[in-house]
């Protein structure tokens, strides 16, 4: 049998390894899990901020690509992973409150997951391929109506049914009154490929500089920007408020860092620390400061960070979203969603970003 003393012994050496483990964090290098394939702006966040995240926790950041169902199977291999912090997930509202709400096959809920840090809103316009004929939002839907009536729809491309921008085309199509055919695909890098070949006509999308480059050289185009004003990168392209048909058509998506419920103190305190480092990325007029700009409504917090990027915020208790007692599954902050069609009724797809659960904690 053995004695107290020797149990004492055991108990306080197995306390002691724990607390060394934990202090520990991280001791091998972290995942960045991106919801969606190489080649899209998502990937081009990623690259930005994994070595600022690196450099923080002192070990390697490795960026994981996975697309398909909206952002939902990268989530779910999130959740599957331990909730030690060595899975950080690169989301927003689109994956984390639409994925589970459109797609009776997601199964998780946007409670299993932590807000690690909100980093930025991105603006969205409306990309075409090169060729398309139109040049603002009142050709665009003059264009979409030509379309309908010769029996060929205009086609947009999504990252997946019941996506945000699968949501953004029907109101769209609501908005300018003609329908548009809905194209899914499992992420920005393959949509742009298409377009760059002509294969889809619209990707209604948050962008960057890839694609103001390829805007320059004429491989695409920039019809709209769902914004009030033009937008800095791209002020020779007119906001929908300078139309008639998507006059007041304003939309931005914000992005976010998570990690799966519950994480533990080590590595909590750890993530708390990196993100200091993102204000370093704007402070030096790096890529990432460019890459996002910010949209109307957001100058005072940008006149604070000298960027798009959002204030570093503490790990919080406080979930990402929770339903409203006796609400819908199938209702989101005025978003309704129906099995057949997801998305036939998207009004209040703005209130995503500003949805109270959604917000940097105080």
């Amino acid at each position: 049998m053995l004695s107290r003393r020797y149990l004492f012994l055991l108990l306080s050496g197995l306390t002691l390894s724990v607390s060394a483990l934990a202090q520990s964090y991280p001791s091998k290098p972290v995942t960045l899990m991106v919801p969606y394939p190489p080649g899209g702006l998502s990937d081009v966040v990623a690259r930005k901020v994994n070595t600022v995240l690196a450099k923080a926790l002192g070990q390697p950041v490795v960026i994981e690509n996975l697309g398909g169902a909206g952002g939902a199977i990268a989530a779910q291999k999130v959740l599957n992973a331990p909730s030690d912090g060595y899975y950080i997930f690169q989301g927003s509202p689109n994956e984390l409150i639409l994925a589970p709400l459109a797609n009776a096959a997601v199964k998780y809920k946007a409670e299993d997951f932590r807000q690690i840090q909100r980093v930025a809103v991105s603006p969205i316009a409306v990309t075409a391929r090169k060729d398309l004929p139109a040049s603002n939002a009142d050709e665009l839907a003059a264009y979409a109506a030509r379309m309908v009536k010769e029996g060929k729809p205009m086609t947009y491309a999504s990252v997946g049914t019941g996506s945000f921008y699968h949501l953004l085309g029907e109101q769209m199509a609501k908005a300018i009154g003609s329908a548009m055919l809905h194209v899914p695909y499992k992420g920005g890098g393959p949509i742009l490929t298409d377009m760059l070949g002509g294969q889809i006509d619209i990707f209604i999308t948050p962008y960057g500089a890839p694609h103001v480059e390829m805007d320059k050289v004429s491989k695409i185009k920039f019809v709209t920007a769902l914004s009030a004003e033009r937008q800095a990168l791209i002020k020779h392209v007119p906001s929908v408020d300078e139309s008639k048909a998507l006059k007041g058509f304003h939309y931005n998506i914000g992005t976010g860092y998570f990690v799966k419920e519950p994480v533990g103190r080590a590595s909590a305190q750890a993530l708390n620390e990196w993100p200091t480092g993102m204000r370093s990325l704007a402070a030096g007029g790096s890529c990432f400061a460019h890459e996002l700009s910010c949209c109307q409504g957001h100058a005072d917090e940008m006149a604070q960070t000298g960027s798009q990027i959002h204030r570093p915020a503490p790990v919080s208790k406080q979930h990402l979203v929770g339903r409203p007692a006796g609400s819908s599954v199938r209702r989101i902050h005025n978003i309704e969603l129906t099995a057949q069609r997801p998305g036939n009724v998207a009004t209040g797809l703005a209130g995503l970003n500003v949805h109270p659960a959604w917000q940097e904690p105080a």
